[in-house]
């Protein structure tokens, strides 16, 4: 295999619920969910089920033709958002790149291909193909990669006048998470979206959101935007969406979606049957059997019993984030306590050296918030010891 990946040192084997399991026998909670998907967890049945059921009649025919999983995805997504249609592709990446070229099609198609710019935001992470890292505003994620494509202007994050600023004739998109999550769990400011919101409309800018990883009841909503006063005119989802199968898709309202047109965008494998089925099952859950309810209380009973580490430890700076999208800030190296932690039996992501990031099933219980807790203050412990010697 390429070697792009810091891996750690042991093969995951199994899961089953907020469980996994290792070739050596080892078990660990997992507080990853492979980096914000799994939000139903591992081996979850009615997703079995349904992708056995669905390979059983039909896993591809390509988008020349309707399937009935599809459309019924399509149908429920916007059933349950602001949008009218649904481009299905088969990442976050892919749908951000959807969204970019549907937002210049826009503007060509209304005569004024002088409007290609987009402004996105210092810390953003849209992807890793040559538009979406080109929109990304993180060095290390654009590093190598020169020269990159022409067409976005990075302002900081949380700063309207900055976006103000950086509009020109030329600009017809802002393009933004609503939470930052690769960048460090950064939450918007009090009004932030709701001037965006505003500024693109005084502008006649289109509004974008990358909910690749705040969408799908992450933040305790179905998607992020829900705790905002306004709406995006284009989002784009991912991650979560199949519950662990490839799947990205790009929403926006009929008048900026009629600009993609026969041919104008494609996808051979986006939102075959077998993943829409997937995610048809993982979408009705989420709604129907009570887990956004559960992310909303234990995300708040997470980040209260995270504040009691911040009470009792200097190094911890900051506990933030929306549901179960939380980041702790520390002082010191986050790598060090995610390894003291795998050692200890439980899987943690750091971003940004210093962050550690807790996206875990959605369905967690709070007696394995206090186990975490537990483990992460005998982490905190030693290495408050350790820094007095």
């Amino acid at each position: 295999m390429a070697t792009t990946y810091s891996r750690f040192p042991i093969v995951l084997t199994e899961g089953r619920g907020c469980m996994l399991s290792d070739a050596e026998g080892r078990t660990y909670t997992d507080f990853v969910a492979g980096i914000a998907v799994c939000n139903l967890g591992h081996a979850h049945e009615g997703i079995a089920r349904a992708v056995a059921d669905q390979a059983r009649r039909l896993v591809h025919v390509s988008n020349l033709y309707y399937t009935e999983p599809q459309s019924e995805l399509a149908e429920w997504l916007v059933e349950h958002s602001f949008a009218d249609r649904v481009f299905f592709c088969n990442s976050g990446a892919e749908a951000n790149e959807a969204a970019i070229k549907l937002a210049r099609k826009y503007f060509k198609d209304r005569g004024a291909p002088e409007r290609f710019r987009i402004i996105t935001m210092e810390g953003s992470f849209h992807g890793r193909t040559m538009a979406t890292l080109s929109a990304t505003g993180q060095e290390k994620i654009r590093k190598g990669f020169e020269p990159l494509l022409d067409g976005f202007d990075i302002v900081a994050f949380n700063d309207l006048e900055a976006v103000q600023v950086a509009v020109t004739g030329q600009t017809c998109a802002v393009m933004l998470e609503p939470i930052q999550g690769e960048g460090g769990v950064l939450c918007p400011s009090q009004g932030y979206l709701e001037g965006l919101r505003k500024l693109c409309d005084k502008e006649g800018l289109l509004l974008i959101f990358d909910e690749v990883q705040t969408g799908m009841g992450r933040t305790g909503s179905l998607f992020a935007y829900e705790h905002f006063d306004m709406t995006p005119d284009i989002m784009c989802l991912a991650k979560a969406l199949a519950n662990g199968l490839p799947m990205g898709a790009m929403l926006a309202k009929e008048e900026v979606a009629k600009a993609f047109t026969p041919g104008s965008h494609a996808s051979t494998f986006g939102g075959t049957p077998l993943v829409a089925a997937a995610a048809l099952t993982a979408a009705k859950v989420l709604l129907d059997e009570g887990v956004i309810e559960n992310c909303q209380k234990v995300g708040k009973y997470f980040k209260d019993r995270l504040q009691s580490l911040k009470l009792k430890y200097a190094f911890v700076r900051e506990v933030r984030g929306e549901g179960l999208l939380i980041g702790l800030d520390l002082t010191c190296d986050g790598k060090t306590v995610v390894a003291a932690c795998m050692e200890k039996g439980f899987l943690i992501n750091c971003t940004q050296d210093h962050i550690l990031r807790f996206i875990p099933p959605l369905i967690i219980k709070e007696e394995q918030i206090d186990s975490l807790i537990a483990c992460l203050d005998a982490v905190f412990e030693g290495l408050s010891n350790s820094s007095k010697e």
